[in-house]
């Protein structure tokens, strides 16, 4: 943990708002993005980023330092966004036509630029049929897939935030990625 942090989360433990306020500020793209990718939907993820920082606001005082801030956050994250999706029964979609959308933006880098029409057709449909299988996962194969694949965070770091072993982020990708490849078999059909 840096320094600068360090004292920014002692500070805001003490109350200091303008601390709280720069923790927030450094990680709020990370929460938002991750309640993006989740909820699939814009204001469902703002109030996904709110709850995760009403709820960090209310319990910096009892974090302990036993682990990373970042891991305590991401923590509180996931759960907010299982407990909301537990809540919120309805479908969510990823838009993978969305200007802003991080996946169409990795989707297209996946694709030769100078390809031709029918190339760049088919990479956005399976662009499309792979959020949707995303979609189809129970919530915990879920949000581990796109922490770890789209994300880009280790198992350790990924079971750090679920508060539990390896092994479980471990199944719960190995799940993932079968419960995918049976969705997505169709396509080589």
């Amino acid at each position: 943990m840096a320094p600068d942090e360090l004292e920014l989360i002692k500070n805001a433990q003490k109350g200091d708002v303008q601390a709280f306020e720069a923790l927030v500020y450094k990680y709020d793209s990370k929460v938002l993005s991750l309640a993006l990718r989740y909820a699939g939907d814009e204001d469902d993820a703002k109030d996904l980023y709110q709850e995760v920082f009403i709820r960090v606001f209310k319990g910096i005082k009892n974090f302990g330092f036993k682990s990373e801030f970042s891991t305590w956050l991401y923590r509180i994250t996931t759960n907010v966004c299982f407990t909301f999706k537990a809540r919120d029964k309805r479908k969510f979609n990823l838009s993978v036509s969305d200007d802003n959308d991080d996946e169409n933006i990795q989707s297209v880098e996946l694709i030769d630029n100078n390809s031709s029409p029918e190339v760049l057709t088919t990479g956005s449909e399976i662009g499309y049929l792979i959020n949707n299988a995303i979609e189809t996962l129970p919530p915990k194969q879920k949000l581990t897939f796109i922490l770890k694949h789209y994300d880009g965070y280790k198992i350790r770091e990924i079971a750090e935030m679920f508060n539990c072993n390896e092994g479980t982020i471990k199944k719960y990708l190995f799940d993932a990625t079968r419960n995918l490849r049976k969705q997505l078999s169709y396509i080589n059909n």
